[in-house]
């Protein structure tokens, strides 16, 4: 770029398009030159917060952009994107990055044909905690995953699984660097008509497992993934940005003396500013992002795979017969169903 710094807009002005205004605004290299929004407020607010300027439709601001950042509506991604890419403007997309994987492929087709920079918002790849496990992590052996969460009616639109667990399923396949070889899934719809609660298992070719939950019927968050492997194991919490690594001394293990406990300093730099500095440096210098398109679209691949095989076995509040379910899926479910009944007695604290 020859101007000293990138013209940003913000398309969407919901919860997490606030955020990205904010953090866009704060930057030194970025000129904020709007945000757009149907909802008239919602832009005025975003923008008044990020010191840009509301619009109603997005399309006006396109022209004065270098860069967007699209944090509408899944179903509308498609649809500004390829807006913006026809203007010319580089985009990064909020998670997923598409509806669909054909969506997602004529994205991809459009940003590479114009040259112009495509980014998925995984964010939590630029979690400090994340960034701090990767040095850790070689050839993991099994994987276990939490995130679960109160709900929130914004996204009653989409499951949890495109809501939350993506996030999730992008790191699981950036850590394991292998093909999936099969799945199961299991889930329950409670407060929308997609689930709610999801419960998964991935095998992936170099024979590590990892099992999955994403909830949003539960009043306390958690965010947490565990990774055993070899001689080690990495315990990572993401809403708190803490790492810790427990690996054997030596080759024998015949007391807690010979384990060595590691709490690595992390950089504590807020996540979407370090989305974002990325997504400028990929600008300025034509580099591929980390998270790139086609990485969204591998995570978007594996998490409609996973809501096909929900909607075979899905639990819902509708009364049912059981035997539709497979022999694992009856385990599986009597978790979930432990899980929704310790939330509900407990006022929602599972």
């Amino acid at each position: 770029m020859t101007r000293s710094k990138i013209r940003i807009a913000v398309v969407g002005a919901g919860k997490m398009g606030s955020l990205h205004a904010r953090v866009s605004g704060k930057h030194p290299e970025v000129e904020l030159v709007g945000v757009g929004d149907p909802n008239t407020w919602r832009a005025q607010l975003a923008a008044w917060r990020g010191g840009g300027l509301p619009y109603r439709d997005y399309k006006d601001l396109l022209g004065k952009a270098d860069a967007a950042i699209i944090a509408v509506p899944t179903q509308l991604h498609f649809e500004v994107t390829m807006a913006a890419l026809e203007a010319g403007v580089h985009c990064l997309i909020e998670k997923p990055l598409a509806a669909t994987v054909a969506e997602a492929r004529q994205m991809l087709d459009l940003a590479e044909r114009k040259g112009l920079q495509l980014q998925v918002g995984h964010v939590e790849r630029f979690n400090p905690a994340v960034l701090g496990a990767i040095e850790h992590i070689r050839l993991p052996r099994f994987i276990t995953v939490e995130r679960l969460g109160p709900y929130d009616p914004r996204v009653a639109g989409i499951g949890v699984v495109l809501d939350l667990m993506i996030h999730d399923l992008d790191i699981l396949l950036t850590l394991v660097g292998s093909e999936v070889e099969n799945l199961e899934a299991i889930g329950a719809s409670l407060f929308s008509k997609h689930e709610d609660i999801a419960n998964v298992r991935v095998r992936f070719k170099s024979g590590c497992v990892a099992d999955l939950t994403a909830s949003r019927i539960s009043m306390k968050r958690c965010r947490k993934i565990r990774i055993f492997q070899e001689d080690s194991y990495v315990s990572l919490d993401y809403m708190n940005a803490s790492l810790q690594v427990y690996r054997k001394k030596g080759p024998e293990l015949k007391s807690l003396k010979d384990v060595e406990i590691l709490a690595p300093k992390l950089d504590k730099t807020e996540p979407l500013r370090q989305q974002l500095d990325h997504f400028l440096d990929c600008i300025r210098h034509n580099r591929k992002p980390w998270p790139s398109g086609e990485h969204g679209l591998e995570a978007l691949k594996l998490a409609l795979q996973i809501t096909e095989e929900l909607e075979k076995f899905e639990l819902t509040h509708h009364q049912r017969p059981a035997t539709f379910l497979p022999n694992w899926a009856h385990q599986i479910g009597s978790t979930i169903a432990r899980t929704v009944s310790d939330a509900i007695q407990s006022g929602g604290d599972s």
